[in-house]
């Protein structure tokens, strides 16, 4: 693993673990009243399209930031469709 690609992991690593917060406000006060459920959408769609680029250019950092950053924002769209 070489000096750029670890620098992509701390990144990942940041961006990633900036969405944890709102899935467990959104979990643990079952209330998604604030959540903006049009901009959760747009980031699930960006953030598959970035974990497809990522395997395109066979990216761990790219793919691992992503692929869980997907899985977080979709928890978050379903808690703000199921607390509607």
């Amino acid at each position: 693993m070489n000096h750029i690609e670890i620098i992509g992991l701390v990144a990942a690593t940041c961006t990633t673990s900036a969405f944890v917060p709102q899935v467990y406000k959104a979990w643990r006060y079952k209330s998604t009243k604030d959540v903006s459920l049009s901009m959760y959408l747009v980031i699930v769609l960006g953030t598959i399209l970035w974990f497809i680029y990522g395997v395109y250019h066979n990216s761990i950092s790219i793919m691992l930031a992503n692929g869980i950053t997907v899985v977080l924002a979709f928890l978050v769209v379903l808690l703000k469709i199921q607390h509607k």
